[in-house]
């Protein structure tokens, strides 16, 4: 198996993973201000991790990431997350809702952020890679990110550590 296979493996097993168990269908009271998760505001890149759904939504006037609490069925906070200046998609969540991944794109480029929900700090992940990145997900412990990128003017899936750093897979 080679490095491409690998990695294409280890980015399907991070998705597989974050989406096990039965599907069910949330039926929930509507609420026209948007302040609930069932609003008239288009929610797009829905990905469910344990008791969260995070997903982008405009009810703010921009594509940003909301975060809800299917348990106590709640929208959370999340501050400083998003910016005025960012259109943000494709966000992925950890396990335990600590950590989430996600695009943001800014004056015409992409970048991986990582939001740390305790610390309440956000971080670019990849401000050193010139190149488009697309489609990130984090492992369920919320150590691995993979993502897809265009450096190599094709589209190869990169993974990286929380801090940022490209890992070493084996062949």
């Amino acid at each position: 198996m080679n490095n491409k296979q690998t990695l294409f493996i280890v980015a399907i097993a991070t998705l597989l993973t974050s989406c096990v168990g039965p599907s069910r269908l949330l039926n929930l009271p509507f609420d026209a201000t948007g302040r609930a998760i069932n609003s008239p505001f288009a929610e797009r890149d829905p990905q469910i991790s344990g008791r969260y759904l995070v997903f982008t939504s405009d009810r703010g006037r921009s594509q940003d990431i909301y975060l809800y609490d299917l348990t106590n069925q709640q929208l959370i906070d999340l501050p400083g997350i998003n910016a005025l200046d960012a259109i943000a998609s494709h966000p992925s969540i950890s396990q335990d809702g600590r950590y989430i991944v996600f695009v943001a794109h800014r004056q015409g480029e992409s970048n991986i952020y990582l939001y740390n929900r305790e610390t309440r700090q956000l971080r670019n992940l990849t401000t050193n890679l010139r190149a488009e990145v697309r489609n990130p997900v984090i492992s369920a412990d919320g150590r691995r990110i993979a993502f897809q990128t265009s450096s190599r003017g094709q589209w190869d899936i990169r993974v990286y550590d929380r801090a940022g750093k490209p890992l070493k897979l084996p062949n």
